[in-house]
């Protein structure tokens, strides 16, 4: 069985939970009667050949169908069971069925004599033989059909009361039958391409014992798709357990408690009657109880090496054939842990995203022409994230099309709370030095270069080779082998993590990249020591600065501004700068006392300084500044980049200097050339 390929049919596939398979004229209107009642009692849908018709020689089309569409067959043996070769044709069949899973009930009949065809049984055979001489082959069919079941782990009545024994034929088949949650998958948009991905990972042909990690960022529906894939399969194993929500379960409580929700769902236990008395203990009751067992586990938001490692250490602790399917958030993980593929999730593609989006809000496929481009800005929005197309198509479902439109406007502010929940997660598990680096690449740097990022956030202490590798680890910022990219509805979350700071004032927050929040700031000189960061690509409108407004920013060390006045000369800037980018920077030079010894990058494009400050310090990690079109320059320091188009007084300088230089060497060769034509004419009259 594919997976891909039986989530289609996944619902039609199986028609019936139990086959009964008995004699009648034994056990039709006694215990087979009462074990019927007790399954439709229980819920489960039974298929009974108790009609009375005239059976022919071969078993009818309509019992061949119900057999290959029952998930579980029980065959009831007894003492004339063998006597029918209508009994007898019907058990091949179970047996021959591969997908079903069987169980045998000896009913009044010892095990060893179905098994061995003593007794009665012998004497049905005896007569077998007589009646189908010419076709010996059939009798021995039978006679194989017969010990192959009756080797199975059954239920036996000995000398037992009836009614115990059906409730423990219906507890144990009700334990074992796997119910899946999603007896239909057409509503999971993008599930099949999904699961086709997976499966190829899972391999269920083969025996070996195989872990599978499912990984990628909050809300991308690894738990959805491990779901599925467990529902669909779980059947085939001996044992299955789905273990939900680790972290969460792990942060409230100890392993332990895990370990036994293992055990108790595979061996069909209480969690009371599981005696595990720490971890250690459960470490050896996993492997000692499932070692040669045939199990499908999964393993659901793992965010600590410790719980993979207590839960499903080694490959050799569960039976051949096993499976063990394992999500998180973070890819080294799994891959440390030694998991032989990792699956990561990517984002629904937009055709996907609009039937998942549309099925929320508008419960059809396709949203109505009223609502398509407003559809489309929502796609746009989530970014193919299944989280937020979820939450957004349920807030928007029903409402009409000007609340659409305010929505929009407010989601492109304040993103829903219940998505950030999710995405916040990861952030929360971050050290600190790793949360200043993705707040950086969420404010300044999404979609700059990662040579670019990592020398100016190495220059701020923040160990950024290791941080970014994390943060890619986790899911929370992609390289594609040059750039730095954050997911939208992740740059959203780090931006309102620095806006909650302080929601009032813009001045207390540790970034600042809105043009209203500087020009806040700028104009009413309300910054504080908090101000890390204040990065402005570009302004629309003239903000004329308070002349303090640098005063109070003495942590400030990326700065980058453009279209600033000032009323008056400018006498601090923070000495903690990495970045000093200052287009159109209005004043003839920087304050008389700014040390840059630590500045990393000095643009002042279409400025109107003319030199660098005597006193200032050397440039230790100063590699290039950027004067383009700063017409009044006229002096700057040694550099191993510079670039000065546009720099008219500089040039006229420089073209000076070279000329008087040049003129200089000329004149020196000169006297050199009379000298040595001297010395010649001496020796040599």
């Amino acid at each position: 069985m594919q997976i891909a390929s039986s989530s289609t049919s996944f619902s039609c596939r199986w028609k019936y939970d139990v086959f009964l398979s008995f004699r009648g004229e034994d056990t039709r209107k006694s215990f087979i009667d009462h074990l019927y009642k007790a399954f439709n009692q229980k819920g489960l849908h039974v298929f009974r050949d108790d009609k009375e018709l005239e059976r022919g020689k071969s078993i009818s089309p309509e019992l061949l169908h119900a057999i290959e569409e029952s998930r579980s067959a029980v065959v009831v043996f007894s003492k004339n069971y063998a006597s029918s070769t209508w009994c007898l044709d019907e058990l091949v069949q179970i047996v021959h069925c591969k997908n079903i899973k069987v169980f045998p009930v000896f009913y009044n009949v010892d095990p060893s004599v179905v098994r061995k065809q003593t007794g009665e049984f012998e004497e049905a055979f005896v007569k077998h033989e007589k009646t189908f001489r010419e076709d010996i082959r059939k009798v021995q069919t039978w006679r194989t059909a017969l010990t192959e079941v009756a080797n199975l782990s059954g239920f036996d009545l000995k000398d037992g009361y009836e009614a115990q024994f059906i409730e423990d034929i219906l507890k144990e088949i009700s334990s074992n039958l796997c119910f899946p949650k999603y007896t239909s998958v057409e509503g999971l948009v993008g599930i099949h391409s999904r699961l086709k991905k997976l499966e190829k990972f899972i391999s269920l042909e083969s025996h070996d014992v195989r872990m599978i990690g499912i990984c990628g960022m909050g809300g991308i529906g690894k738990t959805t798709i491990a779901r599925v894939a467990y529902d669909l399969i779980s059947c085939k194993f001996e044992g299955s357990s789905f273990l939900a929500n680790v972290r969460e379960i792990s942060e409230k409580s100890d392993l332990v408690s895990l370990q036994k929700m293992l055990l108790s769902q595979i061996l069909h236990m209480k969690k009371d009657d599981i005696n595990v008395y720490d971890d250690f203990d459960g470490i050896s009751m996993i492997r000692s109880r499932l070692g040669c067992k045939k199990v499908l586990i999964v393993i659901d938001d793992v965010n600590n090496p410790e719980q993979i490692e207590k839960l499903a250490g080694m490959h050799d602790w569960f039976g051949m054939g096993s499976r063990i399917i394992i999500t998180s958030r973070i890819k080294s993980l799994l891959t440390s842990h030694g998991v032989d593929e990792v699956y990561k999730v990517g984002e629904l593609n937009d055709d996907d995203a609009l039937k998942l989006f549309s099925s929320k809000a508008f419960k059809k496929p396709q949203p109505s022409e009223s609502f398509r481009e407003l559809s489309k800005c929502v796609i746009q929005y989530a970014s193919g994230l299944p989280l937020a197309l979820k939450v957004l198509g349920c807030f928007l479902c029903g409402r009409e099309v000007h609340i659409w439109k305010d929505a929009l406007q407010r989601l492109k502010r304040d993103c829903k709370k219940e998505i950030l929940d999710v995405l916040q997660i990861s952030f929360d598990g971050l050290e600190e030095s790793e949360k200043k680096i993705f707040l950086d690449i969420a404010c300044f740097f999404n979609g700059r270069g990662r040579s670019y990022v990592t020398r100016i956030l190495e220059s701020c202490g923040f160990f950024p080779n290791i941080g970014i590798d994390i943060l890619i680890d986790k899911s929370l910022i992609i390289h594609n082998g040059y750039k730095l990219w954050m997911h939208d509805l992740l740059q959203q979350m780090g931006q309102q993590i620095v806006k909650r700071e302080c929601l009032e004032e813009p001045g207390k927050r540790s970034r600042l990249w809105m043009e209203t929040d500087i020009h806040h700031v700028l104009t009413k000189n309300t910054g504080t020591e908090k101000v890390e960061g204040m990065m402005l690509n570009l302004s629309t409108k003239e903000i004329h600065c308070h002349p303090k407004a640098f005063s109070k920013l003495i942590n400030l060390r990326l700065l980058k501004l453009c279209n600033v006045q000032f009323s008056e000369d400018l006498d601090y800037i923070s000495n903690k700068l990495r970045i000093l980018d200052w287009r159109g920077y209005p004043l003839k030079s920087l304050p008389p006392n700014l040390q840059l010894d630590k500045i990393i990058e000095l643009k002042m494009y279409q400025s109107r300084i003319e030199q660098m400050p005597q006193e200032i310090k050397p440039f230790n990690n100063l590699e290039s500044i950027d004067f383009k079109d700063c017409v009044y320059l006229i002096k700057i320091p040694n550099l191993k980049k510079v670039y000065l188009e546009g720099c008219k007084m500089f040039v006229r300088f420089t073209h000076l200097y070279w000329f008087t230089k040049r003129l200089l060497f000329l004149v020196c060769l000169v006297v050199r050339v009379l000298q040595l034509f001297q010395t010649r004419f001496i020796w040599n009259p």
